[in-house]
């Protein structure tokens, strides 16, 4: 596509400091950053309120990210409604092993489903923080991203005319589908991807969790995982050949394969209950560099995607778009560009160590379903070393809370 083309038929004019294209946990932070420090702000967004405010999406929140909110005023529903975590555990070779990593970090986790952030973040960014935002907007164009007055033109829902928007800056936090990252041209960013050759199963089930914790059932037959979401909803994981059909998955399979996978001594099986959702993911990742090109800026799953082995995420969405609005806020408040120009860097070195984490966690995960017996063997080893070496512990504690004091 022609960023340099100037867009068309638009009677608006209107301009903004920012646009942010995504209503997701990275675009919203981000105009409530902007808010707060007195800069107005547009977010386009392809779907209704409804549907962003009930996409059903991860909930594991890392302190870190759940402090970062809380300083900018977007974590009060969070705190009073989430549910602290503060141990998982894994089910191995027919036992449990219970890794309590508030014990050895001080750190915890929240689990609060990104619906509800979602929800907290729109309300906090139009309806207290008085910023305009559009949904169900159409065929978001991107125009002049290297000249000094970038604009955003999109179809109006009501009108179906195009309308144009300049801007500073442009946020690209519309994720892995979106329009944002479609815009860069091949010349100017390097994409690294790697596909794990696995997918996952993933449930959502209107049953109570069996446990108090996430579990981990690293099985012969394939990983197994159960995410705690609600007293009421549990989520869990089947590993299963990429691009499987759901529909191969029927509700006795399902239930089988979750007591046998997370099965171990002493250990109460699953609770069955209805599926209410069910879909393959095909476990890969990218990460695009750099994240910035001219005056647009990517966050989120837009400039990285991580799969879901590790939880990371959200989290990471979060860490970019903290990054990028205080760097926005800076540039256009006291016009320092520091922060801006180093912003790429600085969210790549996580985004990095994140990748890293995930890979290694997914060998945990899998090795023992790779019918190769010395994976098998290693993947065996790996886990015991967990449960058995303080380092060792206290490595994967850092990794999987994300408290590492520099990346």
């Amino acid at each position: 596509m022609d960023q340099a083309a100037s867009p068309s038929d638009s009677p608006s004019g209107q301009r903004f400091p920012v646009v942010v294209v995504g209503a997701g946990p990275a675009g919203l932070t981000v105009g409530n950053i902007l808010r707060a420090a007195g800069l107005d702000c547009l977010v386009l967004e392809a779907e209704t309120r409804e549907f962003v405010e009930r996409r059903p999406r991860a909930g594991v929140i890392e302190e870190r990210a759940v402090r970062g909110l809380e300083r900018r005023g977007l974590a009060r529903n969070l705190l009073e409604r989430a549910e602290l975590h503060t141990a998982c555990e894994f089910r191995f070779d027919g036992e449990r092993y219970r890794f309590p990593y508030q014990e050895l970090t001080g750190s915890h986790h929240w689990v609060y489903p990104q619906p509800l952030l979602v929800t907290d973040l729109v309300r906090e960014y139009a309806d207290v923080r008085g910023g305009r935002i559009r949904f169900g907007v159409r065929d978001v164009r991107l125009h002049d991203l290297d000249g000094d007055r970038p604009s955003v033109s999109y179809v109006c829902p009501e009108t179906g005319r195009r309308q144009a928007v300049g801007c500073d800056f442009v946020a690209g936090c519309d994720g892995a589908r979106g329009v944002t990252r479609t815009f860069v041209a091949p010349e100017r960013a390097r994409v690294a991807r790697h596909d794990y050759g696995i997918g996952w199963l993933a449930l959502l089930a209107e049953a109570p969790p069996s446990a108090d914790c996430v579990l981990f059932g690293c099985h012969p037959d394939g990983f197994a995982g159960q995410m705690p979401r609600s007293p009421e909803v549990t989520r869990y994981y089947l590993q299963c050949p990429p691009g499987d059909d759901p529909d191969d998955w029927p509700h006795e399979r399902v239930w089988a394969q979750l007591r046998r996978r997370l099965g171990a001594a002493g250990a109460a099986p699953p609770t069955e209950g209805p599926l209410i959702e069910k879909r393959v993911l095909d476990m890969h990742d990218y990460v695009t560099e750099p994240m910035a090109f001219g005056r647009l800026f990517l966050a989120g799953d837009a400039a990285h995607l991580v799969a879901p082995i590790a939880a990371k995420g959200m989290n990471l969405a979060l860490h970019d778009a903290f990054l990028l609005g205080d760097a926005l806020a800076a540039r256009l408040t006291k016009g320092d560009g520091g922060e801006l120009a180093g912003y790429s860097a600085a969210c790549l070195r996580r985004v990095w160590d994140y990748q890293e984490f995930s890979q290694w966690l997914s060998e945990l995960y899998h090795g023992a379903a790779a019918k190769d017996p010395f994976r098998a063997g290693t993947t065996l080893a790996r886990l015991r070393r967990l449960f058995t070496s303080p380092s060792a512990a206290a490595a994967f504690a850092e990794q999987y809370l994300g408290t590492a004091a520099r990346y």
